[in-house]
């Protein structure tokens, strides 16, 4: 299974969200997108990371099953708290889509160590133009993968190389390659 968080600006409609949502049952991996308990309650803006933190705990046992061996995931600020609270949730490992590695602007104002200090095998699917942390920016040896043109949703530009279909098939390949490897 493959729980997937939303970020802080959207909910789980996000385009990276639906696409492994489509792409991953044929595959054999059942894909749970979790909407955030402040969304549900219509509210628009995220509560602290350690609210976002609480919710995805209290969510997690009905994610599990004896024998199912879960990844967590999200997006942007989900991927934060899958990053910070998979180990101690017993996840197999992380899913990290547009990893919100510096506020836009400020790389002065790292998040690497969230990544870094998982304590599990991460996995970043990143699109080369997301000005929260482009692909260079993050730390050698991070296992990423580019999205050609991708911006922080994965949007592309009609002037990009590719496509915005072809866009959402490098990070539909990229993870199911990764799954398959667990």
């Amino acid at each position: 299974m493959l729980a997937l968080g939303h970020g802080a600006g959207g909910g789980i409609e996000a385009r990276d969200l639906q696409a492994l949502a489509a792409a991953l049952p044929p595959e054999g991996v059942t894909v749970a997108l979790v909407e955030q308990p402040w969304r549900v309650a219509g509210r628009k803006v995220a509560p602290a990371p350690r609210t976002l933190d609480a919710c995805w705990r209290a969510v997690w046992p009905q994610l599990t099953r004896p024998g199912l061996p879960v990844v967590a995931g999200g997006r942007s600020a989900g991927a934060r708290v899958a990053c910070r609270t998979a180990r101690e949730l017993g996840a197999r490992s992380v899913l990290a889509l547009s990893f919100p590695l510096h506020p836009p602007g400020k790389p002065e104002k790292s998040r690497a160590d969230e990544l870094t200090e998982a304590g599990l095998p991460v996995l970043v699917v990143q699109g080369g133009r997301d000005p929260f942390g482009r692909p260079e920016e993050f730390p050698d040896g991070t296992p990423l993968v580019e999205v050609p043109g991708g911006d922080h949703g994965f949007a592309v530009p009609r002037s990009a190389a590719v496509s915005q279909q072809e866009a959402l098939r490098v990070l539909t390949s990229a993870v199911i390659d990764r799954l398959k490897r667990e």
